[in-house]
């Protein structure tokens, strides 16, 4: 948690008056959310409003007094910031553990720059060797999907909540997690695969859309960047 909260102060410094911010969901985008709220209430930060890309996120900029806007009226995002899962040596990501994948690729695909912070934990030099990826599908003729899924040479897992239900998006839509042995082999030609796919809502492949990566380790903060 303190790499995750150093990630968040650094990207902070990202954030400029009168810029509109593209606001992740997840655990460390919450600090930067957290520090973000302050520096406004304070006057630090003036005329800064946020497009969430999720409810809860949407919930907490409004506890924390951060303006909301949307696409609808802004046609780009001078800063989107968010976490991710895991990050590859190119620069790519996969996101959406937190069940907001969707809203945060229709939003972070209209920034101009986009930075992900992570903990050094999270670097892999191939995308699918420490976490699943997770795909948002449609609940209608799920086993079908389940079924697809499988041909792909991964193991499709419904996720569910604590309770035992089925854990369901912002969308209305179901979470798969999709463990693929040995990692994704091609993640631009599944990327594709999955995106050809009726049912398939979206994809936690973030693909060549990162501009910089903040990592935050033993040793302090390192800026990645592509090249």
């Amino acid at each position: 948690m303190i790499l995750k909260k150093q990630a968040a102060r650094f990207a902070l410094d990202y954030v400029r008056d009168g810029m509109v911010l593209g606001l992740g969901t997840g655990s460390t985008n919450a600090y930067f959310l957290d520090m973000l709220g302050e520096q406004i209430q304070a006057g630090i930060l003036q005329n800064v409003a946020g497009v969430p890309t999720s409810e809860g996120t949407a919930n907490r900029a409004r506890e924390l007094g951060i303006p909301l806007t949307s696409l609808a009226d802004h046609s780009r995002i001078d800063l989107a910031v968010d976490g991710a899962d895991e990050v590859d040596l190119e620069l790519n990501v996969v996101k959406g553990l937190g069940r907001a994948l969707l809203r945060e690729k229709i939003v972070e695909i209209h920034a101009d720059r986009f930075v992900v912070l992570v903990d050094e934990s999270k670097l892999v030099p191939r995308l699918g060797t420490k976490v699943p990826l997770p795909v948002e599908v449609v609940p209608f003729q799920m086993e079908a999907h389940l079924r697809w899924l499988r041909s792909l040479g991964c193991r499709p897992s419904l996720r569910h909540e604590e309770d035992g239900s089925v854990m369901v998006t912002d969308n209305g839509n179901f979470l798969v997690n999709c463990w693929f042995e040995g990692g994704i082999a091609d993640p631009h030609a599944l990327a594709r695969t999955l995106a050809d796919r009726p049912g398939i809502a979206e994809h936690g492949l973030f693909l060549d859309m990162a501009t910089e990566v903040v990592v935050a380790g033993a040793e302090g903060i390192r800026i990645l960047k592509k090249g």
